[in-house]
């Protein structure tokens, strides 16, 4: 199992750079887009949409301008980033600042549940996605990004040169996101990965919890610098993205969900019967 993220400081990077986020995501724009083209699954205009970590909204703009009809929510857990979503007066985005691990959400509340590279900043993915599945209707469809553990690979190699401190965030790998959809009950998944080849700042850090807390030395940072040059090609140093693509599908009422290690069956209000003597 991976460490654990520090949730805090997680929150506090994305708070700091969102007033120069978009000058600088051009990696997650670029997944945004590609992740927006799946939604071609959805036979069914949805009722009601999430767009879990939001970041500036441009992914739920764009779920509203498609289904003019559904009402939108953006959630984000960095309330500067949701400031940035800019209102309207006809069909307003609901902006909600919360934790993706705990959803201010009513049980099968949402129709279509979407998320651009927010998952990997939460560590307990089977907890995440019981919780994706108890707002989503049945049928409901979910569909994300994550990046994965080849993520930005030749820093995490440069800084093992110098000292054994995690710099670099370790994310799940592929099997362990598909079996985690399997374990909170959703159905029909599909997952498949890319890489992007790149280096932007972003203002998304090094959450790992264990990761040193000081300020780092200048001879640290050249060493590192050195040891990375052994991943020079053609004059250019690579910073490589793995992204992980997956959607699936909420299971139909009834099929028990695998919270805390029990599970807890659900069922329709109407097949609940009661007994006379």
């Amino acid at each position: 199992m991976s460490p654990p993220f520090d949730t805090k400081h997680v929150q506090r990077a994305f708070a700091r750079a969102a007033q120069t986020y978009d000058m600088h995501a051009v990696l997650q724009h670029e997944v945004e887009q590609r992740l927006l083209e799946r939604l071609d699954y959805v036979a069914t205009p949805p009722a009601r949409v999430l767009d879990l970590g939001c970041g500036p909204g441009h992914a739920a703009a764009a779920m509203r301008q498609r289904w003019k009809s559904a009402q939108v929510v953006a959630l984000d857990l960095a309330a500067p980033m949701l400031r940035l979503i800019k209102p309207t007066w006809l069909r307003p985005i609901q902006r909600v600042n919360a934790d993706a691990r705990a959803l201010p959400l009513a049980d099968a509340s949402i129709d279509l549940l979407f998320s651009n590279l927010c998952v990997q900043w939460i560590d307990d993915l089977p907890a995440l996605f019981d919780e994706c599945r108890r707002v989503l209707r049945p049928g409901g469809y979910f569909a994300f990004s994550t990046f994965g553990p080849d993520t930005l690979h030749e820093l995490r190699d440069a800084w093992a040169n110098v000292d054994r401190a995690p710099h670099v965030s370790t994310f799940a790998d592929i099997a362990r996101v598909g079996d985690a959809l399997v374990h909170a009950g959703f159905r029909d998944p599909v997952l498949d990965a890319e890489y992007f080849t790149e280096l932007k700042a972003i203002g998304a850090t090094n959450a790992d919890a264990r990761r040193a807390r000081g300020l780092t030395s200048l001879t640290h940072l050249r060493a590192v610098a050195q040891a990375y040059e052994a991943h020079r090609a053609e004059g250019v140093l690579p910073a490589t993205y793995e992204v992980i693509y997956a959607h699936a599908f909420a299971p139909d009422p009834g099929q028990p969900r695998r919270s805390g290690g029990a599970e807890i069956a659900s069922f329709p209000v109407e097949r609940l019967r009661g007994s006379r003597r």
